[in-house]
């Protein structure tokens, strides 16, 4: 149980106050999620991991844009929609954000 690997403050440094969960923010977090799907500042990514490290730049070397980077607004909520919803199996899509 999480509650079973709570530290005491010594034992938390300089990560002080009440422990938070990301369960506890969950509906902001998706709420964040969808607003920055709609102004299009985010997208739902097919890509696995192994296709996002080939795709990925380097120091040196400009990385590629994902296939799936512009799908349209409307797929993209769709899509996101379905993920919470485990209408997906887990990997499949992945939220990025446009940077």
């Amino acid at each position: 149980s999480v509650d079973a690997v709570e530290l005491s403050e010594e034992d938390r440094g300089p990560w002080y106050g009440p422990v938070r969960k990301t369960s506890d923010y969950f509906s902001l977090i998706y709420d964040a999620a969808i607003h920055l799907i709609e102004r299009g500042e985010a997208f739902v990514d097919e890509l696995t991991a192994e296709e996002m490290r080939e795709y990925r730049g380097t120091l040196t070397e400009v990385g590629k844009e994902s296939p799936w980077r512009n799908r349209n607004i409307e797929e993209n909520l769709e899509l996101f929609r379905g993920m919470r919803n485990g209408d997906y199996p887990e990997g499949k899509y992945v939220l990025r954000a446009k940077i």
